[in-house]
Order: structure tokens, then sequence, then C-alpha cells
């Protein structure tokens, strides 16, 4: 049985989430709240496995019940927002920092024709989110500076690696770990940086206009057509994969899902690996299941840097663990030393000709 506690400002709202999670015999509801500062209360006397947070209420809103709970008393947080507008995204995207572990969209009510699949959405990632292991969160932001985060016998073994493009991919957790690594690269990073990133549908344009104001870099959803331009980062679309055409311009398709997943971190990789040969770098992080481990080994057998997300860094190990099981990963590191392994390889790296070099 999985406890939930449910944390929503509108009662017709709250009295239909509590109504769906009712129709799951292995969830119980074990309390409501109407706010965060109700929701801090409930905390004090009861231990859930899993809490659905509203972000805009009245008084503390969710973003910062998050941070407090997260800081104190940790709980897997599942954040459910209404509305996929910039600002909601964005207070979303700032709660998955802060410790949050998914973002979903509420439900639009019974007689909706999305209903049934919305309602089996939040059923499922309240399951998988509960098995989370979560920790307290300290300090959110990255080291601005670390020295020799990357070792000199690393960074001698990995400098002139001639890299024309960097493919990223990520679940559980991602946002805040793709945000540490594109925060940590020049704005005149000498390549394009692909990335995969396993979201709600309906979120992928707020995540990316989250990433570019916040990291400072360029970044694009991108639909297909493009030839990556190098310092410019691009995202795979809603329920679409994304690969590198043998041309090298992008391409978005809507092929069967791989590995019960579109877009797919493994299509990507894959694509990159027969483009691009040793002239790639693969970086796999924090997420559930495998997706894109057997793929990064195939970059890495092709002469790739391939790189995992370490296990303490990471929200769930499981992708990253999977690459670093096969052996698929030559370096494993938290984001903000990936950043500075990436900003080093390549800078040094004669990356001759763009793309088509």
């Amino acid at each position: 049985m999985i406890n939930v506690l449910v944390v929503e400002d509108s009662r017709v709202i709250r009295d239909y989430l509590v109504y769906v999670l009712k129709t799951d015999p292995e969830i119980r509801v074990m309390g409501t709240a109407e706010s965060g500062e109700t929701a801090l209360e409930f905390l004090g006397d009861h231990r859930p496995d899993a809490i659905l947070m509203d972000i805009h209420m009245p008084g503390i809103d969710g973003l910062e019940t998050t941070r407090r709970i997260m800081s104190s008393n940790p709980v897997p947080i599942v954040v459910c927002t209404a509305s996929t507008q910039f600002d909601q995204v964005h207070t979303a995207m700032s709660a998955l920092e802060a410790g949050a572990l998914a973002v979903l969209k509420k439900p639009k009510g019974l007689g909706d024709p999305d209903a049934e699949d919305e309602a089996a959405a939040i059923i499922n990632t309240l399951k998988l989110m509960s098995e989370v292991k979560v920790v307290r969160r300290w300090n959110h932001a990255a080291p601005a500076h670390v020295p020799s985060a990357v070792a000199q016998p690393l960074l001698r073994d990995a400098v002139g690696h001639d890299a024309a493009i960097v493919a990223i991919g990520a679940s559980t957790g991602g946002p805040p770990a793709i945000l540490q690594i594109l925060s940590g690269l020049s704005t005149a990073f000498p390549t394009p940086i692909l990335v995969v990133q396993h979201i709600c549908a309906g979120f992928t344009d707020g995540f990316a206009e989250w990433l570019g104001e916040t990291s400072g870099l360029p970044v694009h959803v991108t639909h297909g057509g493009e030839t990556p331009v190098p310092g410019h980062v691009y995202v795979a679309p809603d329920d679409h994969h994304l690969r590198v055409g043998l041309r090298g311009d992008l391409e978005t398709t809507r092929d069967a899902p791989h590995n019960g997943l579109r877009p797919s971190v493994g299509v990507l990789f894959r694509s990159v690996a027969e483009r691009f040969g040793l002239r790639a770098i693969g970086v796999l992080l924090t997420g559930m299941g495998r997706d894109g481990a057997e793929e990064l080994k195939l970059m890495a057998d092709r002469g790739a840097l391939t790189i995992a997300q370490d296990e303490e860094s990471c929200v769930v190990f499981g992708m990253p663990a999977e690459a670093i099981r096969l052996g698929a990963a030559r370096f494993v590191f938290p984001p903000h030393k990936i950043a500075e392994l990436l900003a080093a390889v390549v800078r040094h790296g004669a990356n001759k000709g763009g793309i088509d070099g």
C-alpha cells in the first residue's frame, strides 16, 4: 500500500485527485492539504510514501513547500500543475531543482477524452516515484569552481578528442542535472548539443525555455530539418524520437517506441554513433530503467568519449548504472564535473571543420 498526501488549494480539483487515486487498490490517500502550511503541519505527524503537490497556492506555494520538505524530512514529491505556460513550467522546473522528482499536468476531469490517460499517468508516476530513495537537499547550487575537479591524468587522457557533437540523455532527475552541465559551458562552446529528456508531454517547450533562460545557452525544441549549430542545444520534441541523419541534419520521427519510450535516448545515441563514430561525446544521466545504456556502449565501441553520471549525484541510478555495468562509460562524474570535462576536451580538441568536417 502506497500512502499519498494530496496538496491542492482547489477543493474541486483536490476531490477529483482523491477520487482518481482511490480507483487504484494499491494507493491510500492518507491525507489532504489545501495549502503549503497545512501540508507542513501534516508532515509533522505523518510520513507519506509520496506527495502530489500543487504549485500555485496562497501563502507558501508548492515550490517553497517542496524546498522545506526536501531540506528537513524528504519525501518523494510529484508536482502537478494546471498549465504548461512558461511561468508555471519555470516554477515546476525550479521545484525539480529543489528535489521534486517529476512534473505532471493536472487532469481536466471526468468527461474529458484524456481523463483516463491522465489518471493513469498520475497513478503510475506516484507508484514509481514512491520507490525512489530521496535525500535531504542542503544546497541546490552547483559549485562555481572546483579545483582539479577533473583529475589531470584523466584530463590528459581525454584532451585531443576531436569532438563534433555532444549527445545527452536523461530521465528522472534529469532537468537539474542537464542545467548544471549547460551552465558550466561557455556560450562559445564549439559543438552542437543534442538532448533527450524523458518528460511529461506538454512540458518540453517550457523545459527548453527554462534551460535557455537559466543556462544562458541558446536552447531549441527541434522539429527536424535543421543542421545543428555549434554552441546551440537541441531538445527532442514531445512524443518524437530525435536522431542525426546521414547528412548531419536533425530528424524527428514517430517511429515505434524504443525501450518503451518515445523519445528514446537509445535512438539518439545510436544515430550519433553511426554518423560520427569517434568524433562524438555521449553523456548518460540519472533515470529509471536502461534507456541509452546499450547505445552508449555502441558509442564507446566506435571510439566516442562516453560519460555516465555518478551514483551519489543521481536521483535514480538506473540508466547510468546499467551503462557502467556494460563497460560503456569511460568517465563517471557528477554533473558539474561533466561540464568541466566537456569544456576542457572540446576546448582543447581540434574540432576541425564543424559538423561535416
